[in-house]
């Protein structure tokens, strides 16, 4: 894709397209299950600090980290290969900057309407539920937030989660509009929009996001700002 922009050759054969889309796929499932296992990791360390380092040991870390990559390849494949089974039998263009589902689907012959509900089926799945995760792990970390008796100990905890509250509302708030709201509302400018917040915007913030919970990047900044 970031070839395509620099150069702007704006022809991709249909493999590069399929290779493409999965890949997006993938990874954004991927980024999805570990944001997850990151909203778990801080709800442990929060809520049950004493059985944190049992819980959250190295095995236990690599176990989730691998299942996060691995678990979401055979479907996203399937989903792939499901999506370039179907007729393209009209225009070739696709309004998009890059290999999507939705604008994929509207250039297919024929009735989509299996499609569709596949690709409803697959964002509840690995969008919904990690979302629906993270939320009632916050809730259970606000409970126990509230109830600590210092305020320099409450500070600490919402700075912990707070990188990764903003990176989750950008990541999951963009997809879960773009994957799952109705067909009727859906137009090419805010699919394309909605699309630059999961796929650009939320990678290029995630460093500057995290750095800013690290107090050499804070008083650096500040330095840099005051000057």
């Amino acid at each position: 894709m970031l070839m395509n922009l620099a150069t702007q050759r704006r022809a991709i054969s249909v493999v590069a397209c399929a290779a493409q889309m999965c890949w997006v796929l993938i990874l954004g499932a991927t980024e999805c299950f570990l944001l997850t296992v990151m909203a778990y990791d801080h709800y442990m360390a929060i809520c049950n600090p004493l059985h944190y380092p049992l819980v959250m040991n190295r095995k236990a870390c690599t176990k989730l980290v691998i299942g996060s990559w691995i678990s979401s390849i055979p479907v996203q494949i399937g989903q792939t290969f499901q999506i370039f089974s179907l007729s393209f039998c009209g225009s070739n263009q696709i309004n998009h900057f890059f290999c999507d589902i939705p604008p994929l689907l509207q250039l297919a012959c024929g009735d989509t309407l299996v499609n569709q509900l596949m690709v409803y089926m697959v964002a509840v799945f690995f969008v919904s539920l990690p979302f629906l995760l993270i939320l009632i792990s916050y809730s259970k970390i606000l409970s126990t937030v509230l109830k600590l008796p210092s305020a320099t100990s409450r500070s600490k905890a919402f700075s912990t989660c707070s990188s990764h509250l903003a990176v989750v509302i950008l990541f999951f708030g963009s997809a879960i509009i773009a994957y799952l709201r109705p067909k009727s509302s859906r137009s090419s400018g805010t699919d394309k929009v909605l699309s630059v917040f999961y796929t650009i915007v939320t990678p290029m913030f995630n460093p500057m996001i995290y750095s800013l919970r690290n107090k050499d990047v804070i008083m650096a900044l500040r330095r840099l700002v005051f000057k």
